[in-house]
């Protein structure tokens, strides 16, 4: 604060709980899509089937970007986030941003219905926004919509995978999916995002300084058995709030998006699929870094 507010505060309206319940038919009907695709197939790799294509496609027509180009920015998201060294992050950056330049600057002169060309429009202390400024826009919102929630997706369908019994009892009872997703965004929370230290200081016990970098672990905190009785176990009835979002100034400003893509592909999946299960001979991948994520995720079912 008060920089921190000035540029998210027009994002606000963008992510709105009523501007993205307006998105769910469409989301709806992307998802029956992309399961009619696999359905007779009997086994998928779902981040690549499901997964990746459903959050990034949304993402990407809401941003402004092109879909023909799903590929590409996957790859430099992946690229930013698997980075350690912060050098390296600042290098994939500057390749996101040339990725996204000549769109950017293309909403500038011919705007359209799209995240990008309302920012253009946006005035920051009563001057109007900088290319500076939009590209890091650009930069902050290509990286948290192009990733965050296919890791959701990932780590959901791997326990509803491994819990034949909870798909059955969601199967019958699809009012309780809402619940179920709250619950698997706890047990799996998955994001660590990063702080500098402001200012020399001790933090119980431990010596930080000017600069240096912190990492939040918020899946700690989420099975943290002090807030939670039994933190490993899945239980759909805890009425105590997750952190996978993060809290305060910095909440994740799409949790409502999120929130309504992973329902939605819990609610159709669930409703359309058979019985489905972890591939016995193919399991499961993943990886560490910002983002605790599947890489890849094969289920069976019988056809």
């Amino acid at each position: 604060p008060p920089m921190h507010t000035k540029y998210r505060q027009p994002l606000q309206k963008v992510f709105s709980p009523k501007t993205i319940n307006a998105l769910g038919d469409s989301i709806r009907a992307l998802a029956i899509e992309l399961i009619d695709e696999i359905i007779d197939k009997g086994q998928c790799e779902f981040m690549t089937a499901m997964a990746e294509p459903l959050p990034v496609q949304v993402f990407l027509k809401m941003l402004g970007l092109p879909l023909e180009r799903l590929a590409e920015y996957r790859e430099l998201v992946s690229e930013h986030l698997s980075s350690v060294d912060s050098s390296n992050a600042i290098l994939t950056m500057q390749k996101v941003v040339a990725a996204m330049r000549d769109t950017i600057i293309d909403r500038r002169d011919n705007p359209q219905d799209d995240i990008l060309s309302m920012l253009w429009k946006v005035e920051i202390d009563g001057a109007p926004v900088s290319l500076e400024d939009m590209e890091n826009y650009a930069i902050l919102l290509f990286i948290a919509g192009l990733d965050t929630v296919m890791q959701g997706m990932g780590h959901g369908f791997r326990h509803l995978a491994l819990n034949p019994d909870l798909q059955d009892e969601l199967r019958a009872e699809p009012e309780k999916i809402k619940q179920a997703s709250e619950e698997m965004l706890r047990r799996y929370t998955f994001t660590v995002p990063p702080r500098r230290v402001s200012r020399d200081m001790e933090f119980q016990g431990v010596s930080m300084k000017k600069d240096e970098r912190a990492l939040l672990y918020l899946p700690a905190a989420d099975l943290d058995a002090r807030e939670f009785s039994e933190p490993d176990s899945f239980n759909m009835s805890r009425e105590k709030a997750h952190i996978a979002f993060n809290a305060g100034p910095h909440r994740c400003l799409g949790s409502h998006l999120a929130r309504i893509e992973l329902q939605v592909l819990y609610e159709e999946f669930l409703a359309r699929m058979p019985k489905f299960k972890l591939d016995p001979k193919r399991p499961p991948t993943f990886h560490g870094g910002h983002v605790l994520g599947v890489d890849t995720l094969h289920l069976v079912w019988e056809v």
